[in-house]
């Protein structure tokens, strides 16, 4: 039997050896392979991990994976996760197990993680000029006649630019023209003009092949729905606009692709309402914080607040950290920082203390601050909290929760940890 891309490289992770680089893990563990600690199947809360240790549900990781596989087949749209959330191949391979055309990234470095572990299909949501960067492409393409790699121009320097560092490759480079959305958004072409002369350039080379256009509504200025559906319905049109003009004659397929985790119910929307083009449309989704979720900024904008009937997202991550002084009636400290949580959005938040084998609400505790290693807690007179009390906290952004650990337990229920997940920032 054929194995699947990867799969050895993958296999290879168990064999790591654990020992000081990874933080949380038992001290005990060491030297003994990740695989070995995952057949222990130890109890995060009793088998000797040391605080902080940040832990990622089993159950609620399975569910995120699965409704999001069931809504993008419900909607027709073909996806690929933003793999920077995690930078975790591990993941990477359960999505596209759970369906998933390929893995979006942002820059070269991922590109490189993906490939070394087998991904055959990486969209570059970035403009990408860098020339041994591009050399490297080049050459996974001469290497793999089954790898797809496609990413953004925005401007007719950059295809210059590009077309310069991939003189001589044997494959061309597919890109998509970034649409702006809007005045003072991110990357992107501002007008249709301009879109149509980066084409123009585009179809000026032989080292570069024009397959489609893409954006990210998650920089319309003032978003709103109105705004947000008037940018996709714009990004559509362009596609309509340059099939027209017959720039997609040598192809199988058209690009039209959109979407991060804030508005991917109105990518659904325009993208449903795709007139029939010259050739099949690949309407290609790329929302990716969806894999752990969280309980702050995300869970605050998640689509599924609007469409509640397609189902809900889970925060998949808890911070488990240790309460470490307890100076004042109305203070506490517990023993993590800004080196373990998420802090660019929302502080943390207190939901549960364990004591004894015991676990209740976090009433009357919360999150004032993190130094690089406390968490500042204020107390309210009904807080029932102890110095050796573990409080289990609740992180905001999932895409700077993944880049603080090496490697995360993934956790049952009844805190057996079956897995770890092994991220590559």
């Amino acid at each position: 039997m054929t194995l699947a891309p990867g799969t050895e490289a993958l296999a290879r992770l168990a064999e790591e050896r654990v020992d000081h680089r990874f933080k949380g893990l038992p001290p005990d563990a060491e030297g003994r392979t990740v695989g070995e600690l995952a057949a222990q199947r130890r109890n995060l809360f009793s088998d000797g991990f040391a605080t902080p240790v940040l832990a990622l549900s089993a159950e609620r990781l399975e569910h995120n994976l699965a409704l999001m596989e069931t809504y993008t087949e419900r909607h027709g749209l073909a996806f690929a996760p933003h793999g920077k959330t995690s930078m975790a191949p591990q993941l990477f391979r359960r999505q596209i197990e759970h369906g998933a055309w390929g893995i979006t990234l942002a820059v070269p470095h991922q590109v490189r993680v993906a490939r070394a572990f087998g991904t055959r299909r990486v969209f570059l949501a970035n403009e990408l000029v860098d020339a041994p960067a591009l050399r490297w492409i080049a050459a996974e393409l001469e290497r793999d006649e089954d790898f797809r790699f496609l990413c953004y121009v925005d401007s007719v320097r950059g295809v210059g630019l590009m077309d310069a560092a991939l003189r001589g490759a044997g494959r061309p480079v597919d890109v998509v023209v970034e649409l702006a959305a809007g005045e003072g958004a991110r990357t992107g072409v501002r007008t249709e003009a301009e879109c149509a002369a980066v084409a123009d350039a585009v179809a000026g080379t032989e080292t570069l092949r024009l397959v489609g256009v893409a954006g990210y509504e998650g920089e319309v200025p003032e978003a709103g729905p109105e705004r947000v559906h008037a940018y996709l319905r714009r990004l559509v049109a362009l596609a309509v606009d340059f099939d027209k003009a017959g720039r997609f004659a040598d192809l199988t397929e058209i690009v039209v692709s959109a979407g991060g985790s804030a508005w991917f119910d109105a990518v659904a929307d325009v993208f449903a309402g795709i007139p029939e083009l010259s050739l099949p449309v690949l309407k290609l989704l790329r929302s990716g914080a969806y894999v752990s979720h969280d309980d702050g900024r995300y869970r605050e904008i998640t689509p599924f607040n609007r469409v509640p009937e397609e189902g809900a997202l889970e925060p998949a991550f808890r911070l488990w950290a240790q309460i470490v002084s307890r100076p004042s009636p109305g203070q506490a400290f517990a023993n993590a920082g800004k080196r373990d949580a998420a802090y660019d959005l929302h502080l943390p938040f207190a939901q549960v203390i364990r004591r004894d084998g015991t676990e209740r609400p976090a009433t009357g505790v919360e999150v004032t601050g993190l130094s690089d290693q406390h968490t500042w807690l204020r107390t309210a007179p009904e807080a029932d909290l102890e110095v050796g009390d573990w409080v289990g906290l609740g992180l905001s952004h999932p895409c700077t929760s993944f880049d603080k650990w090496q490697l995360i337990p993934v956790v049952e229920a009844d805190g057996t940890v079956v897995d770890y997940i092994r991220t590559f920032f």
